[in-house]
């Protein structure tokens, strides 16, 4: 049987639903989500085998103005995902005015002579009339193959979105083992759904600031897995934010990451975690690598 293949880049501006996107067309919960702007740090990978074709899709930090050292790292990320892949999906609100971020994005997808499809998401927020009107928008700013209108959370226009994408594939082995969804390590994913639990449970900045490192990753002989993570935040005063009084946040965000470790992992898990202060780390070229954002 000759196998196709296809590397796709999902764009877009912070908090549009790039993740969401590649959790739904994986099938599985490999990117986090929060209502938070700016959740996605790094560039992840979901895998989807249908059939006689693989489909990577990359999940992309959402381009914005950068203000900090890891900010550079992660616009330099979404710019570079453009160049060498088979398509770009640029995802966008429902919203009939075009901001500086697509701009920038419509740009480097010119530049880069990679096609492109644009997703219309969050469609379940408008009236057709308005939507319509997103369409005709976009139609006239940028030359897209195609202009899909989906809803992210619902899964609806996923399939023809993903029907679309199909077209670009090219004869190829198969990239990744058909059974794999992603490319992350599985510390990195637990880092991750821990930094996840971070932005649902606290307000404002202080979650931006925070960074997660596993210490400990082994398997005992009945299967059990033993994680030991450290959250990093920039002040002290933050610190305290993050235990919270008597210890219950930590405990709440340790709680609600163990059950999502455990439903990735398919295994009991056992989580510790402990908080250190790292004055602005997001703005150290060293602590930002030494952290996992790093070309």
């Amino acid at each position: 049987m000759k196998t196709k293949s296809a590397m796709i880049t999902i764009a877009g501006r912070p908090n549009v639903g790039k993740s969401t996107l590649t959790n739904y067309l994986v099938g599985e919960k490999i990117a986090i989500v929060s209502n938070k702007p700016q959740t996605t740090r790094n560039r992840i990978c979901g895998i989807v085998t249908r059939g006689n074709t693989q489909f990577v899709f990359v999940d992309t930090p959402g381009y914005h103005r950068a203000r900090t050292r890891l900010g550079d790292y992660m616009v330099n990320v979404a710019q570079e995902s453009i160049a060498d892949v088979d398509l770009t999906v640029l995802v966008v609100e429902p919203i009939a005015s075009i901001g500086p971020q697509e701009e920038g994005l419509m740009e480097k997808i010119k530049g880069s002579h990679c096609p492109a499809v644009l997703a219309i998401n969050k469609i379940d927020t408008v009236e057709k009339d308005a939507l319509l009107e997103v369409i005709a928008l976009y139609s006239q700013a940028a030359d897209f193959d195609a202009i899909i209108p989906i809803c992210a959370k619902t899964g609806d226009g996923v399939d023809e979105l993903l029907k679309t994408c199909e077209k670009y594939a090219v004869e190829s082995p198969f990239l990744f083992p058909q059974d794999m969804t992603t490319d992350q390590p599985e510390r990195q994913v637990m880092a991750e759904i821990i930094r996840e639990k971070l932005l649902w449970c606290l307000e404002k900045e202080i979650p931006h600031g925070t960074a997660v490192e596993i210490t400990k990753f082994s398997e005992r002989d009945s299967g059990v897995i033993d994680i030991d993570a450290t959250i990093y935040c920039e002040k002290a005063s933050h610190k305290g934010i993050i235990i919270g009084k008597q210890g219950a946040m930590l405990k709440k965000i340790s709680s609600l990451a163990r059950a999502d470790c455990e439903k990735f992992m398919g295994t009991k898990v056992y989580l510790t975690t402990w908080v250190k202060v790292k004055e602005n780390w997001r703005d150290s070229d060293f602590l930002v690598r030494n952290f996992g954002y790093s070309e």
